[in-house]
């Protein structure tokens, strides 16, 4: 029987085998608390664009499915880059979570305009606004 991982655990084991990963590092937990946080934003932002598109009165939803569609992009790619330790450059980082705190602060806002009506726009709102703060405490650990 084949024992299961939590994302956490996982996440910190494949950092942790990274041969050739740098010194100066920024803390591991904030690491991997933005590396979830992006997981579960564009996630919800997926599901949240999707569940749109079902609703009777979709035009009025245009934007908000606009941005969770450019969010879950944003999220993933800061996925990807918070992730990769071998010569990371810090420059590049800043402007990946900078990029992703601005997408997930207006997906959010937009998605809370809707969040009294559906419940899949309120749940999507808590997602960006968690990812945006996890984003945004790692963002100050690698301040220049």
């Amino acid at each position: 029987m084949a024992t299961t991982q939590s994302t956490e655990q996982l996440i910190r084991r494949m950092l942790d085998l990274n041969a050739r990963k740098q010194v100066e590092e920024p803390d591991e937990t904030v690491m991997i608390e933005s590396i979830e946080a992006c997981v579960e934003c564009l996630q919800a932002c997926t599901a949240c664009a999707d569940d749109s598109l079902a609703e009777t009165e979709v035009t009025k939803l245009i934007k908000s499915i606009r941005l969770c569609l450019d969010c879950a992009v944003v999220c993933e790619a800061t996925r990807q880059v918070v992730t990769r330790q071998t010569d990371r450059d810090f420059d590049l980082l800043r402007a990946q979570l900078a990029a992703c705190i601005e997408a997930c602060r207006v997906c959010g806002s937009e998605c809370q305009r809707h969040a009294a009506h559906h419940e899949h726009h309120r749940i999507c709102a808590e997602a960006c606004n968690r990812c945006e703060a996890a984003c945004d405490r790692l963002a100050k650990v690698v301040q220049a």
